[in-house]
């Protein structure tokens, strides 16, 4: 790679609220930084109701679900190709502008681990990349997820390469935290990249989310504020907190699938709270489950957060509280849009397929070896 090039990274995450576009600049000439990455710009499609609910109800097991999802396939590829379209309109480019689209698709199913209903693992998103390259006219690297599976790992987080690229230090410890719809944490030792780490902590905002919906009109707890006007139930809390995926060793990760409203319903069903009460446990569960996982790696650090639930002050001021050691900051302390750097890290991942640079760190994702990830779709 001798120019610099421009590739358009999609994500559209566990939250299923919308679409996360970044157009991204690569330096051939500069291999440090995840090639000079220089996010140019960012745009953001929300989904309606309508394709939400499609996506939610695939998260699980349910009636008619492969005739379901494979119309979904074709719908987000759609809706993923008018973003694309509009997004190129807004910043005046072609489709020739742009090498590449890394595209994460929308994960309806994630079963890394065998047991004793899944003898196989496997990973699913969806979103055809066959048709998102028609559409836009522009090449689609995507599948990233399944080759790590293959070779025995978890298949996520893969972000943490870029994470440290973008983020690793000489001089401190650093975390970087997501707070999607499932939280998930990258650690970078300080001038120790080779014992970089990253899972996924547990419920982000996803069980946040869908109890508000439950008990209050909107589709989440702005700012928190809901919860802040419940309690925390400490015995809640413990029995939620008692989960064994909480205790599980890392490589670990997990999804919907597992953390949803069949899984709240266990502690809730019986249960005499207010429902503000339990939005306020939530909030702590995700808190905690993030807090001590950060503390049991590194007793002081600098902690970039990104995703959705950096907008919940609430959840916020309790990670502060839990983490009183560490500094606690919005990833735009280092010039990085906090809602784009996922989508960031699929364009990096598109780069990386096409410069045949591993995607993902074995003792992260718990793979048998590195291995460059994706499958590339001209249109």
């Amino acid at each position: 790679m001798s120019k610099k090039m421009h590739y358009i990274g999609l994500m559209s995450g566990t939250s299923a609220d919308g679409i996360d576009l970044a157009l991204v600049e690569f330096d051939g000439q500069q291999p440090q930084r995840a090639h000079g990455a220089n996010l140019l710009a960012s745009y953001y499609q929300a989904y309606d109701d309508d394709t939400q609910q499609k996506i939610m109800t695939l998260y699980n097991a349910s009636a008619n679900e492969i005739d379901r999802a494979g119309s979904l396939n074709i719908e987000l590829a759609q809706q993923f190709s008018q973003a694309i379209i509009k997004f190129l309109q807004q910043e005046k480019l072609s489709a020739t502008d742009i090498t590449a689209i890394g595209c994460h698709g929308q994960t309806i199913r994630h079963r890394p681990v065998k047991n004793p209903q899944i003898t196989t693992p496997f990973t699913l998103q969806i979103g055809c990349l066959q048709t998102l390259a028609l559409l836009t006219d522009i090449r689609v690297v995507g599948d990233f997820r399944t080759k790590d599976i293959a070779l025995g790992g978890q298949g996520a987080p893969l972000v943490p390469a870029f994470h440290q690229a973008i983020f690793g230090s000489t001089e401190k410890d650093v975390f970087v935290v997501n707070i999607g719809g499932i939280a998930n944490i990258t650690f970078l030792p300080k001038n120790a990249p080779h014992k970089t780490t990253g899972f996924d902590t547990g419920p982000g905002n996803a069980l946040m989310d869908y109890w508000f919906e439950q008990h209050q009109s909107g589709r989440y707890d702005a700012k928190g504020q809901w919860a802040n006007s419940g309690q925390v139930c400490h015995k809640l809390l413990q029995a939620m907190l008692n989960d064994p995926y909480f205790s599980q060793a890392a490589p670990k990760s997990t999804g919907r699938e597992y953390f949803n409203a069949q899984w709240l319903a266990k502690f809730t069903n019986q249960s005499t709270l207010k429902p503000a009460d339990i939005q306020a446990t939530l909030t702590a569960l995700t808190a905690e489950t993030i807090a001590q996982e950060i503390s049991q790696l590194s007793a002081k650090s600098d902690v970039y957060l990104c995703g959705g639930g950096i907008e919940n002050n609430y959840l916020i001021s309790l990670l502060n509280q839990k983490l009183n050691n560490h500094l606690i900051v919005n990833t735009q302390t280092k010039n990085i849009n906090s809602d784009s750097l996922e989508a960031m890290a699929f364009a990096w991942l598109a780069l990386a397929f096409d410069q045949n640079i591993f995607g993902n760190i074995p003792a992260v994702t718990g793979a048998s070896r590195p291995a460059v990830l994706g499958v590339s779709v001209k249109p």
